[in-house]
């Protein structure tokens, strides 16, 4: 039988209105038999998501402050949920045991994964289906670590008996017994744990967006849809700040050969994003995927002659780099020239201890930093089967009289990176994107 694991956001679970959207969406397809549900979210622009308040109410009882009234909030959105949905379960009285613990000093991981254990008592009693605490069936080890063996042998155990579940995302058991949270935007990785637990055929992360855009918006007027994209693909753009999905959810799924699916909740007849292994190059298949980056690097560029003959020299380099607490970006060389890209603000604390130790240790003709530098990496499958993608790239730059200050491409041939003056990020996109997409 066909499995579908559907994750939905806390916009999609708001308020009673996106309840009803959720149960719509699950009737359309018999295959949807797990949900794992995030906390309710903004209804509207002003207003509070609900694991905010939560955060608000544990800070403010640490600080021995009347958590009372943010958490008579907290009360007011779940209890609107269950009247206008006429629900049975006694959510109230979960609600009370959720203040009591607050008050008692319960920690901020238990406090926080309540807003998702709460959403998913409602959506469960709503459905009619079977609720799973997540703290019984996803683990951490000592260091904080998912355990992801033992929570794929437990999970999988228990959803074997093919019961349609709701079981809350964001959170799990510590090594200790207590509740532990993922960073964030964890119950994305939680929708990733169970879609592998049940071998399913397809992961739905259902949001307010429908899919990957090409570019930002805010950048690029309405660019066009990514309709798919491999994982390999996502990693390369998610690392440039392109995801609306998390980043460490990627790997159960990837793990397990499992296809992902973005879609949106408020349309939900629009086909997303597919996310898979290994997404098929036809002719249909842009020459590239997605255009992203990030402003606010620096590089320190270290020269010297015969470089590429001195033992352990990148090796020093990166040592000085590690021992600071800096971790790099991208590392363009040459024979005399060594590269390194860092991100500005880490570098700026610690900045002349770095180059003073560089130079000590590796005894450079010259060492300087160029600030201010934007990493705008261009993304596509389609790459390695059409010839002269890169000269279309600089060719586009070149128009736009972009001065292109680094470069560096893998040996994928899967994404071209420039480095360029972050006053002109936007227009780099721009220019990118107009040649390739139009």
């Amino acid at each position: 039988m066909k499995k579908i694991v559907t994750k939905f956001g806390g916009s999609s679970l708001a308020d009673a209105t996106q309840f009803a959207k959720v149960r719509g969406i699950l009737e359309l397809e018999p295959a949807r038999q797990y949900v794992v549900p995030s906390a309710p979210g903004k209804r509207y622009k002003e207003d509070d998501k609900v694991t905010d308040l939560l955060y608000r109410c544990y800070n403010q009882a640490a600080a021995g402050e009347d958590y009372q009234p943010t958490f008579a909030r907290i009360v007011d959105r779940y209890m609107s949920i269950a009247r206008e949905l006429n629900l049975k379960v006694d959510i109230m009285a979960a609600l009370n045991e959720v203040n009591e613990r607050i008050g008692q000093g319960a920690s901020a991981d238990y406090v926080a994964s309540r807003g998702e254990y709460l959403n998913g008592m409602l959506l469960a009693d709503y459905l009619g289906w079977r609720f799973l605490d997540s703290a019984t069936a996803v683990f951490f080890d000592a260091n904080g670590n998912l355990d992801s063996e033992k929570t794929q042998q437990v999970m999988s155990g228990i959803l074997a008996d093919d019961v349609p579940t709701v079981v809350p995302g964001f959170y799990g058991c510590g090594a200790d017994g207590e509740v532990k949270t993922f960073s964030r935007g964890g119950s994305d990785i939680t929708g990733a744990i169970v879609a592998r637990a049940v071998n399913a055929d397809m992961y739905e992360n259902w949001t307010d967006v429908s899919g990957f855009l090409m570019a930002d918006p805010r950048i690029v007027e309405n660019p066009r849809d990514i309709s798919s994209i491999t994982y390999k693909e996502l990693r390369e753009l998610s690392y440039m700040g392109a995801s609306v999905f998390h980043e460490d959810a990627m790997f159960p799924v990837h793990k397990a050969g499992i296809p992902t699916n973005i879609r949106n909740t408020n349309k939900p007849y629009h086909p997303g994003t597919i996310i898979s292994l290994n997404a098929p190059v036809e002719t249909a298949v842009p020459t590239i995927t997605g255009i992203f980056g990030h402003k606010g690097y620096s590089v320190i560029s270290v020269e010297k002659a015969m470089m590429n003959a001195e033992l352990g020299f990148g090796r020093r380099v990166l040592q000085v780099l590690e021992e600071e607490g800096i971790s790099f970006e991208h590392l363009p060389t040459g024979i005399d020239t060594m590269c390194v890209v860092v991100n500005g603000e880490a570098l700026a604390p610690v900045r002349e201890k770095v180059l003073s130790r560089i130079v000590d240790s590796t005894e450079p003709d010259t060492i300087t930093v160029h600030d201010n530098m934007s990493i705008i990496a261009t993304v596509g499958r389609g790459m390695v089967h059409n010839c002269g993608t890169a000269a279309r790239l600089f060719s586009a730059m070149s128009r736009a009289r972009i001065n292109v200050r680094m470069i560096d491409q893998g040996s994928s041939e899967l994404s071209i990176i420039v480095g360029v003056d972050d006053a002109d990020f936007e227009a780099t996109i721009r220019a990118i994107y107009n040649e390739f997409v139009g």
